[in-house]
């Protein structure tokens, strides 16, 4: 019946058919590449849950005024020190200032520092709900006038300059991450394929899959509330593509071997496609399901990201089963030039870098896997030195000392200036304003409470305070002032503001790291035993699967910190770093095992362990350099966060399909035998390996002959 299937979706005529859809699909569906930012939301109290208490202060700060605008702090400096007549030019240069679309409100005076060589002029700027993507052209018009002034620097700072620059990094980000990562993709195909021509197929599908997903995605955000941000946007596009040529590699790899044994291309497809396709399956819905549990989480970010990613690997599975095999089907054996497959050409079955492995791990297979965890375990001490308090706004960026609101921020309080642009914003009854105005000015690091704002009984107080606002020592200040304010008799009082938005991001992403991680483990456990029929294998395979995470995780750690000189991670990165090593790592699980099960059930488990290794051994190494190159695509772009995730990831990987899928379960496989189907009996025969009967493994054919290494699939 499957192959029947199969057969039909690349015979004759219906691969033209599949053809035309596609390009339907790619032509109707590219355009919201583009337009997939105009659903983005990065504000960051949407990235929160409802009852995070910024939120609910958040939603209140609308009958005050407009809560999509954000103060932004023009910094001068002028060593030399500023006169009257330049002090005139400023206040000239506020009033221009004002006439900016955009700026709401008056634009004060500026303040100038004591030591008179130093001003800030404070703008507030709205553009309603898309403040975040205009920001950059505020500060480009702003930058435009300041910079006739009389000082030597000027900077846009404040909390209006940080938006203003991350929203410069989300800009074109996405275009340029796409083409890094397609040079990439494609230089690992042309070594992979030794074909010039072969990798144009695997690429134009995976184009396919992200125009699609990108189209699913954009409804789902603007019909159904799915919450998509700057983030979530440029890991669709690295998972998409990665994913999209490691379903390709498997696929291309068991088609080139069908057609040295089928004089019909559509025969040796049809054959491929039914072989391949169950654990491609089993893999993208192992890795759905995986990024699903991610809708647990209390950030809303962190919960729309799971959807998000979802879609785009099951648009990137149905693409693979179908567009890429008519394709493959339609342009024939040529494709692979100059090596093209020819039926009954002979490939060597016992040599390869991976049969050797087997060869090597089989004598002493109990001393292969003890050594190899040991190692791993060791490498799990750097986790030690992993600290995921969060970013501050300084930690954020890569080179953040040519961040210009950063630097401008950094000369304010070099010359004793107070950073207004990011007040704690205290919502209270209008009955409790006098207390609680005293409780919050007492609070050691505020340096002045002043009212901003009454309407239908309740008041609206600007805390201020020095520094970062998203550091350690800002987070402290809203943990006093929100004990402070509880003590204060009547209605509950909210603190919200930047900081307290920070504060409750990072609390929500502790939380979801505890709670998400077992769901996912669990949900992997599940899948693997209905696709092995197996208890004790899936549970070794989830060992395995722990202990590599927790490897990757402390070598990453050690990166950041002793290499880098990054001391902290983003507060979810354990979290996402989680997800995607264990729902994108356990799909070299399923491909090895799936061929382990169907080997042993000819050959035996420890022979069919052998046999599984050197026919996946070179394809799982090569989607393994894909993904993990494809991942490190992400340290391209200037955020510290995504340089963490692309390291911590690709580290993973490699780790996964060079020495924990290949090395470690292998010497499992071979030391427990039969045991590891229990309490399935699949294999009578399991007695250790003799030496003759480690040569015949790899002399014996698997089905219809032995695939090598480097032409096998799943």
């Amino acid at each position: 019946m499957h192959r029947q299937i199969a057969g039909r979706l690349t015979g004759r005529v219906t691969k033209w058919v599949v053809l035309v859809v596609s390009l339907v699909a790619m032509a109707t569906c590219a355009p919201y590449f583009e337009k997939l930012a105009d659903v983005q939301d990065n504000d960051s109290t949407s990235w929160l849950p409802g009852n995070a208490e910024s939120t609910r202060a958040y939603e209140l700060l609308a009958d005050f005024g407009d809560p999509e605008a954000i103060t932004t702090a023009v910094v001068y400096e002028k060593p030399a020190g500023f006169d009257e007549a330049d002090v005139t030019a400023l206040q000239e240069q506020a009033t221009q200032i004002a006439t900016i679309k955009g700026v709401i409100g008056q634009v004060d005076p500026p303040r100038l520092s004591d030591d008179r060589q130093a001003a800030v002029i404070e703008v507030t700027v709205s553009y309603g709900g898309d403040t975040f993507l205009e920001m950059p052209k505020a500060a480009d018009r702003i930058r435009e006038i300041a910079e006739s002034g009389p000082q030597d620097d000027v900077y846009v700072a404040g909390f209006g300059g940080l938006v203003a620059d991350q929203a410069e990094v989300f800009s074109g980000s996405d275009v340029n991450l796409l083409l890094i990562t397609l040079g990439i993709v494609i230089l690992i195909l042309l070594v992979t394929y030794r074909s010039p021509i072969m990798w144009v197929l695997p690429i134009f599908s995976s184009m396919v899959a992200l125009a699609v997903s990108n189209a699913v995605v954009y409804f789902l955000a603007k019909e159904a509330g799915l919450t998509v941000n700057g983030q979530s946007a440029f890991i669709l596009t690295v998972l998409v593509v990665g994913a999209g040529t490691d379903y390709a590699l498997l696929l291309v790899a068991r088609y080139r071997e069908e057609l040295r044994r089928h004089a019909d291309r559509h025969e040796a497809m049809a054959v491929a496609l039914h072989r391949a396709a169950p654990a491609i399956i089993a893999s993208a819905a192992t890795v759905a399901l995986g990024l699903l549990c991610l809708t647990l989480a209390e950030m809303n970010s962190t919960a729309g990201l799971g959807p998000v990613l979802a879609v785009g690997v099951v648009v990137t599975l149905l693409v693979m089963v179908t567009t890429l095999p008519a394709l493959l089907v339609i342009f024939g054996r040529w494709i692979f030039w100059p090596k093209r497959p020819l039926e009954g050409s002979h490939e060597p079955t016992t040599t390869g870098v991976w049969a050797r492995v087997g060869s090597a791990i089989a004598p002493r297979p109990r001393l292969v896997w003890v050594g190899t965890a040991g190692l791993l375990l060791v490498a799990c001490l750097g986790l030690f030195t992993l600290d995921n308090r969060g970013l501050s706004g300084e930690e954020s960026f890569v080179g953040s000392d040519e961040v210009e609101s950063l630097v401008g921020d950094q000369v304010a309080v070099d010359h004793g200036l107070s950073d207004n642009s990011n007040p704690l914003l205290v919502v209270a009854r209008a009955d409790q304003a006098e207390a609680v105005t005293a409780a919050v000015g007492a609070v050691d690091g505020v340096t002045g409470v002043a009212p901003a704002g009454e309407a239908d009984g309740r008041v609206l107080l600007a805390a201020s305070i020095n520094g970062d606002p998203y550091a350690q020592a800002a987070f402290d200040i809203v943990k006093k002032v929100r004990t402070a304010v509880d003590d204060v008799p009547g209605d509950e009082v909210l603190v919200g503001g930047n900081s307290a938005v920070g504060l409750d991001i990072a609390d929500a992403s502790a939380r979801d790291n505890f709670v998400v991680t077992p769901v996912v483990l669990l949900v992997v456990l599940l899948v693997l035993m209905v696709l092995l029929r197996s208890l004790a294998a899936p549970l070794l395979l989830i060992g395995t699967v722990v202990l590599s995470f927790g490897a990757a995780l402390g070598l990453s750690s050690l990166i950041f910190t002793q290499v880098l000189g990054y001391e902290a991670t983003d507060a979810a990165f354990p979290l996402f770093a989680f997800v995607f090593l264990v729902a994108l790592g356990i799909d070299y699980n399923i491909f090895l095992m799936t061929r382990v099960r169907e080997e042993s059930a000819k050959h035996g488990t420890r022979k069919g362990s052998l046999i599984a290794l050197s026919a996946t051994g070179g394809v799982i190494t090569s989607a393994g350099l894909v993904l993990a190159a494809t991942f490190a695509a992400l340290g391209t772009l200037p955020l510290v966060f995504a340089l963490q995730i692309g390291i911590a990831v690709a580290l993973g990987v490699l780790l996964d399909t060079m020495i924990v899928r290949s090395i470690l379960v292998t010497a499992l496989n071979l030391d427990l035998g039969a045991k590891i189907w229990w309490p399935s009996r699949l294999d009578p025969d399991d007695r250790p390996l003799t030496r003759d009967d480690l040569d015949r493994a790899l002399d014996e054919p698997s089905g219809e002959g032995r695939p090598t290494p480097q032409s096998a699939g799943v």
